[in-house]
């Protein structure tokens, strides 16, 4: 006849085998899935065929209202479920939760800490029930239960198997709540975006119209006006010119934004694209009193990228340089061919950057001074557009600076073009 202890003892250690096995499939699936719905259906779902139970369930901590809530529970309606509060301090989740400690109550009805509410709700009877603590980091976010042991009562080593599963289901939960989290703030960053983006749009389009009427008018005005009302109309143009260019940027942020900007690359030398952009902006520097001086060879370093935009790019580099540089100071444009790059620089002795704004001067509508007490005034979308067109073409903007008071210098690196 055949050893009945060893028989049992070899049938135990299969069972234990095949249980680790189990949590170890448990494991990898938890680690694999961030979906927090199919989560804790899993969870419930594999806790119920482990332990032999009729049911089980997940009940977690809402912080906002100190109590528990159900979040999943095997065969039952999820939101039905979560219409019941579950008291922390009344109630046997509650108790298991407060003493961050497992229970086993094998004649649960009998206990005064049963919370009858539940089992009324889903018309579900609880003979037995184990609970264990589900801990994560240095606090319990929850309670795993185990209802109605089918086949005698709940032991210590089903207390075992469940606080093991409580513990991976404790971080795959948080990690899916963190993505879920992270998910709906970046919705919402989108939204927001899009209105201003479609704000912005809207606004460039429909001041567009009146601006027009005006700089016509004063345009008019100015031609057949002497004196002082010839300065008043200078100024009304000077004004309204000053609006169309702010116009023309919130136009070309809107554009980069929605990836819309067209580019049309030509073989030109870097030289010519820097003089566009000092012809554009020579009138402003020079009623701050500020002198341009060019820094590059006459022979021509040539590069394929578009013109206008990348004009439009060191124009928004130059105004920058010449808001934030003091009056009479020089601004130096500059370029050089190095290896396979040309690099390109706009160098001013104005303000300075500190070392932490390096990077973040470029983020849109970003000033380094307070919004109350500006004395430089812009949007604070030039260097954001200067950026976007220089990358669009593969290209990379980047500023140095010394700090407080020590001027800046914005350098641009274009490929070289081939002959």
């Amino acid at each position: 006849m055949p050893n009945l202890s060893k028989t049992g003892q070899l049938k135990e250690l299969e069972g234990r085998h095949s249980l680790l096995l189990r949590l170890v499939e448990l494991s990898v699936t938890l680690n694999s899935t961030l979906d927090l719905d199919e989560l804790l259906q899993l969870i419930t779902a594999t806790a119920t065929e482990l332990l032999e139970c009729e049911a089980s369930s997940i009940l977690l901590y809402d912080e906002k209202n100190p109590r528990l809530f159900f979040a999943a529970a095997t065969g039952s309606d999820p939101a039905k479920l979560a219409e019941i509060p579950v008291p922390i301090d009344s109630s046997l989740a509650g108790t298991i939760f407060r003493t961050n400690k497992p229970l086993i109550l094998n004649n649960a009805e009998q206990d005064p800490r049963h919370y009858a509410p539940v089992s009324d709700h889903i018309k579900f009877k609880t003979n037995t029930l184990l609970g264990v603590p589900m801990p994560i980091k240095d606090r319990t976010m929850g309670v795993l239960e185990a209802v109605n042991k089918r086949d005698g009562a709940f032991t210590d080593s089903d207390v075992a198997t469940l606080s093991v599963i409580a513990a991976h289901a404790a971080i795959a939960i948080n990690n899916a709540r963190l993505l879920r989290t992270t998910q709906q703030a970046l919705e919402k960053v989108k939204v927001t975006n899009q209105i201003k983006s479609n704000f912005l749009s809207l606004a460039s389009h429909e001041l567009r119209t009146p601006l027009g009427i005006i700089i016509g008018y004063a345009t008019f005005l100015q031609e057949g006006a002497k004196g002082e009302s010839s300065d008043h109309a200078n100024q009304v143009l000077g004004a309204a010119s000053q609006m169309r260019s702010l116009l023309d940027q919130m136009n070309n942020l809107t554009l980069l934004q929605a990836d819309e900007m067209e580019m049309r690359p030509i073989r030109i030398s870097i030289q010519d694209v820097l003089n566009f952009a000092v012809d554009e902006i020579k009138y402003f520097a020079a009623r701050r009193d500020l002198s341009l001086v060019l820094d590059f060879q006459e022979t021509p370093i040539f590069v394929k990228v578009d013109a206008e935009k990348t004009a439009l790019a060191f124009v928004n580099l130059l105004n920058n340089a010449i808001r934030f540089s003091p009056e009479g100071s020089e601004i130096v444009i500059g370029a050089a061919e190095q290896g396979k790059q040309v690099v390109a620089w706009i160098q001013d002795h104005g303000i300075g950057i500190p070392s932490d704004k390096l990077q973040k001067i470029f983020e849109e509508f970003y000033q380094i001074e307070p919004p109350n007490t500006r004395h430089y005034g812009g949007l604070g979308i030039g260097l954001t557009i200067a950026k976007g067109l220089i990358e669009a073409q593969d290209g990379k903007l980047w500023a140095e600076s010394d700090g407080a008071g020590q001027g800046a210098t914005f350098k641009v690196s274009l490929s070289a073009a081939q002959g």
